[in-house]
This record gives structure tokens, C-alpha cells and sequence, in this order.
């Protein structure tokens, strides 16, 4: 069986990528499971950003009620 093909978000080319095609290292962002995924990279990373911003403003409060 074969591994799931992975996509790229070439920051060069402003377009989605298979992993074969990929070009440097420091122009992609991924790898993604789909080429949609790929496309969709700047939401992805707006979630994940606004998750992580939660969860270290939850941490900062609950340091603070230790004091």
C-alpha cells in the first residue's frame, strides 16, 4: 500500500503543489493532506493562531490566580 499523497502551498508559484513538484524547503508551507487543504493553508494557520492565542491567555489567567 502506498503513502497518502501530500500537497504544498508553493509560496513562489502562489499555488497548491504535489509533494513531488515541491521546490525549496523555505518557499512551501506544508505538507497538507489534500490539495484543498493546501489551498486553504491561511485559514488553517488563522485557526490554529487563534487557538494557541486561547490557550495562552487561559494559561497567563491561571497563573495569576495562583499569586
Amino acid at each position: 500500500m502506498s503513502e497518502p499523497e501530500q500537497w504544498y502551498w508553493d509560496l513562489s508559484r502562489k499555488r497548491a503543489v504535489r509533494a513531488t513538484a515541491r521546490g525549496l524547503g523555505t518557499n512551501t508551507l506544508g505538507p497538507y493532506n489534500s490539495e484543498a487543504e493546501a489551498e486553504n493553508w491561511q485559514s488553517l494557520i488563522e485557526e490554529r493562531n487563534d487557538s494557541w492565542d486561547g490557550d495562552d491567555a487561559a494559561w497567563t489567567t491561571s497563573d495569576t490566580d495562583d499569586q
